[in-house]
């Protein structure tokens, strides 16, 4: 059976992108078929899958925007068994072009049905804001996963995507559930991330996936050269974290989205 996870946080800069073409490549070399589809105007997963942006001709904008069926847009990537929507700059212009739309929250939702069970895992990469290609990817998902950076601000608006996520279960999509937090960035040699972890973990809890990915050259690396870790530099720190989360994913199931605990939590980090 498949999944649909939305991997999301309006944060920028705590490794979302990284996750998904990390986690989305283990779990292909798994032997499962999985798809990312890119919904970020950045396009750094299609590009970090090693696909040129610039040479995109049919991207998930079309899909969005002009109906186009997902199969038209869909490439192969490096990786044995993962494909990939690729994202390209026309999706910038979404969020405006979708407001008149009619089901516009639930455009990708219609776009992935007639293909998702043709996949073992669907994971979409969501832009760093809670706008519409964000809430068209919880409409459309399962599950939702949730990166968190080891530094200051780290549970810095984790309250307002919780509320987002239980929003749009009560309105749009009652099955959506939250999957997991995965801690990235973490620097074993600071107090900082350590206090940090610990934090996260004493609030959430068991919503908290128990691989911890650290910061690592070798992540950061990797979406300069087109490859993603596996085949970049799969002996690197960075790599064995991804691929243990890849064996937590396939382990663990999801976890209803409450949000209990994290206002806490993020006023601990902010000094509140």
């Amino acid at each position: 059976m498949s999944e649909v996870i939305a991997c999301a946080n309006q944060k920028g800069g705590v490794g979302k992108t990284t996750t998904v073409v990390s986690l989305a490549s283990y779990l292909a070399l798994a032997g499962r078929n999985v798809l990312v589809v890119d919904l970020d105007p950045q396009g750094n997963a299609t590009s970090g899958l090693g696909i040129d942006k610039g040479a995109v001709t049919a991207s998930v904008y079309d899909a969005l925007v002009g109906g186009m069926p997902m199969t038209d847009l869909i490439q192969s990537s490096q990786v044995p068994g993962l494909s990939i929507a690729p994202s390209s700059r026309h999706l910038a212009a979404a969020e405006v072009e979708l407001v008149p739309m009619a089901e516009r929250e639930r455009r990708l939702a219609l776009a992935l049905t007639p293909i998702a069970d043709t996949y073992d895992y669907v994971i979409l990469d969501c832009p760093p804001s809670l706008g519409l290609l964000t809430i068209n990817a919880l409409a459309a998902a399962d599950t939702v996963l949730v990166p968190i950076q080891c530094e200051y601000y780290a549970l810095e608006g984790l309250g307002a995507l919780m509320g987002t996520i239980n929003r749009v279960r009560d309105r749009i999509n009652p099955s959506l559930a939250l999957r997991g937090v995965v801690l990235t960035m973490f620097d074993g040699r600071t107090t900082l991330s350590s206090d940090v972890s610990r934090e996260v973990h004493r609030h959430l809890g068991s919503q908290v996936f128990d691989v911890v990915v650290p910061r690592s050259v070798r992540l950061a690396e990797a979406p300069s050269y087109g490859r993603p870790i596996p085949l970049y530099s799969p002996a690197s720190r960075g790599a064995q974290a991804y691929a243990q989360l890849a064996a937590e994913v396939m382990a663990r199931g999801a976890q209803a989205p409450a949000s209990t605990g994290t206002h806490g939590a993020a006023a601990w980090v902010t000094g509140s």
